[in-house]
């Protein structure tokens, strides 16, 4: 597959076998090349400053408008419901979540999709949610668009095991382990996979994905906006007698529409409102070199910005392989309280504050103020270590959706799953006292 690159850029690409799809000087011509149809996608306000105005137009075989009235949907294990169970101020860790047998119940991405915590407000638009999927098959001759807000991780979507091939209206991407992609509010897409597969989604109400400013660092480092990579157009002429099904995400609900065709039928498109997607291995590492710590906002790889300056509806937080080289320091995470929520996922790898119980495809949340940190295995070995350089993660990819709103955990996250660690705290318990009022 190829791509374009660059974070925000205004891109143009049609597909090369109708060359010249491209309306020359205008977006909406009275007749467009090919009898395409124009039609523009809209990610903010008519009226938003020129730097944050984001917008494309494609130029389809037949719009979009063309379907049968939407339908509820059965929404399986999706939800906004945040009342379902009573608030859990404990630290929350679940074992890896089970990929179903296809041969004992086939189950796509948008039926693999299951909740697991959030807060706010789809309506109000502002608010995030974080959702695992677990599936098997791919999705058939049916389509998924979230009409409240990007739709992180997915981030974006996080694959942690099998890859994603995802069918766009602006083109095809390949998403494997290690990589995520961002599908952004309105934009159909359709997932392909090749076997067992599982990974994370955060999906925020609201607010774009943005890199995080840079300050005192300066031009480069962290995430570089040339390692971002958009597909370039593709499609498909195909008639779907038998109907195809596009589903949207609408007030958290689900709803589906029946049409005859299928909706990737992007000849030729131009804008700055795309999909995207990053290889987590581009990150460009930034630590300290002298003591102590810097905090582990230094590891944003995107930020969803809220209103108030410097606090974000959700960041996405990775912990990389890496050089530790501080003097005089407690080398692991320190132990933390947060006035943010921080939800944690493992890729791969064996994260170093807790190798044992914290596994890849599993997870863990630490709301705002509850204690977290080290194992008491980890605070013992980094206590005595030697300190000299070292290389920190290898192998290992952990990352972090934090952010601002005290989420809350689903009924399906606490007790459906059955993958909740029921004895996560006792990895503390091991903490001894080493305090000696005669020892300095």
């Amino acid at each position: 597959l190829q791509y374009l690159s660059g974070f925000g850029n205004e891109h143009v690409s049609e597909d090369p076998r109708c060359p010249g799809a491209l309306p020359e000087g205008q977006n909406n011509p009275q007749v467009c090349p090919y009898g395409l149809y124009a039609e523009q996608l809209s990610g903010s306000a008519f009226t938003c400053p020129r730097s944050t105005n984001k917008r494309s137009w494609l130029y389809r075989i037949l719009p979009s408008v063309c379907h049968k009235p939407f339908q509820p949907l059965e929404e399986g294990h999706l939800t906004h419901n945040w009342a379902d169970v009573e608030p859990d101020p404990n630290q929350l860790r679940w074992k890896p979540f089970e990929i179903p047998k296809a041969s004992q119940n086939k189950m796509d991405f948008v039926s693999g999709l299951h909740t697991l915590c959030g807060a706010g407000e789809p309506r109000g638009r502002n608010g995030i949610a974080v959702h695992v999927f677990v599936c098997n098959t791919s999705m058939l001759d049916r389509s998924l668009h979230g009409s409240n807000g990007p739709y992180p991780g997915f981030l974006s979507t996080v694959p942690q095991q099998g890859k994603l091939l995802i069918t766009t209206e602006f083109g095809k991407m390949l998403v494997e382990p290690n990589e995520i992609c961002v599908i952004q509010q309105g934009m159909r897409f359709s997932v392909e996979v090749f076997g067992e597969t599982r990974g994370y989604v955060l999906e925020v109400y609201g607010a774009h994905f943005e890199l995080p400013d840079l300050g005192p660092i300066g031009a480069n480092g962290l995430a570089n906006p040339r390692d971002f990579l958009v597909p370039v157009a593709w499609y498909e002429d195909r008639q779907v007698p038998g109907g195809y099904t596009v589903i949207s995400k609408y007030q958290g609900k689900l709803f589906a529409a029946q049409q005859d065709f299928s909706p990737f039928n992007v000849v030729a498109w131009h804008g700055n409102y795309t999909p995207y997607k990053y290889n987590l291995d581009n990150f460009m590492v930034i630590n300290a070199v002298a003591f102590d710590h810097a905090d582990p906002s230094i590891f944003t790889v995107l930020t969803a910005k809220s209103t108030r300056p410097g606090v974000a509806l959700a960041d996405f937080v990775i912990f990389p392989p890496r050089w530790g080289v501080a003097n005089n320091t407690f080398r692991p995470p320190y132990y933390h309280r947060n006035c943010m929520s921080e939800f944690m996922g493992l890729i791969r790898g064996h994260y170093e504050a807790k190798e044992e119980g914290f596994q890849p495809g599993g997870a863990s949340l630490h709301s705002m103020m509850t204690p977290h940190g080290p194992d008491a295995d980890c605070f013992e070995k980094a206590s005595k270590a030697k300190l000299e350089p070292e290389r920190v993660a290898e192998g290992t990819m952990a990352f972090m959706f934090e952010s601002s709103f005290s989420m809350a955990v689903t009924k399906w996250g606490l007790k459906t799953c059955n993958r909740l660690d029921k004895n996560y705290y006792k990895c503390w318990e091991r903490l001894k006292s080493h305090f000696n009022p005669n020892c300095k």
